[in-house]
């Protein structure tokens, strides 16, 4: 069966957004009298949506020996300032400390060629992705853009991939998924998508070679090939 359409991810799949975060989380922790989060653990917690993340970090530095006790000072309390402190911060550096992986352009021009219809979909609020993707000169590929925050649930949940196929009118058995993480592959399959993976990606700290997928590519070039395989299997 050919396919007709792909839903791609945006983090870690398109586009490396590590920098932006971690400018951004510390930029929200100093404002909050807290240590600065270290790279190491904002990879290994990217990936599940923004509230999520902002969660497991407060949480994280609140732990730290150097806090200390902090009275009345929770992930829970410290949460809505937190959030309003990172959506400013964000959206004032949104793609400056990030970067388009090499192959991801040529990728998504090799499948528009071959007529395949293109959603981006991302656990990231869907006003972060859309600017992103502008700045990064990557919206020209995409017919829909869809966040953490267009749907009632978030990957791994299938129901945002199968939301997705239905905006853009496509079969799920014939729309690849294209993520660097288990929250992509389990959400896909779940909705009866093929997915790939992507090596350089986050997956919360683990190799993506693990989890179970399509195919696992080096970069979005071997999508021709892969293809080709997969359509012979």
């Amino acid at each position: 069966m050919r396919l007709t359409a792909a839903i791609v991810d945006l983090d870690g799949t398109m586009v490396d957004t590590l920098g932006d975060f971690e400018v951004a989380l510390n930029r929200t922790l100093a404002d909050l009298d807290l240590p600065r989060v270290s790279r190491a653990l904002v990879e290994r917690t990217v990936g599940k949506g923004s509230e999520h993340l902002i969660v497991s970090v407060l949480q994280h530095q609140l732990a730290l020996p150097e806090v200390g006790a902090c009275a009345g000072r929770s992930a829970q309390s410290l949460y809505e300032a937190a959030w309003q402190r990172y959506q400013h911060h964000y959206l004032a550096i949104n793609g400056q400390f990030a970067d388009v992986y090499p192959g991801v352009t040529e990728g998504l021009a090799k499948m528009r060629e071959d007529g395949l219809r293109l959603a981006c979909l991302t656990n990231k609020p869907v006003s972060f992705a859309r600017t992103l993707l502008a700045r990064k000169g990557l919206h020209v590929f995409f017919e829909h853009v869809f966040g953490g925050d267009s749907f009632e649930r978030k990957k791994p949940d299938p129901m945002p991939v199968l939301k997705t196929c239905e905006a853009l009118g496509v079969n799920p058995a014939q729309t690849l998924m294209v993520g660097d993480s288990s929250n992509d592959a389990l959400a896909a399959q779940a909705a009866g998508c093929p997915v790939i993976l992507l090596r350089y990606g986050y997956n919360h700290g683990q190799s993506v070679d693990a989890v179970a997928a399509d195919g696992h590519l080096d970069d979005l070039t071997q999508w021709p090939s892969w293809y080709r395989t997969w359509l012979a299997a």
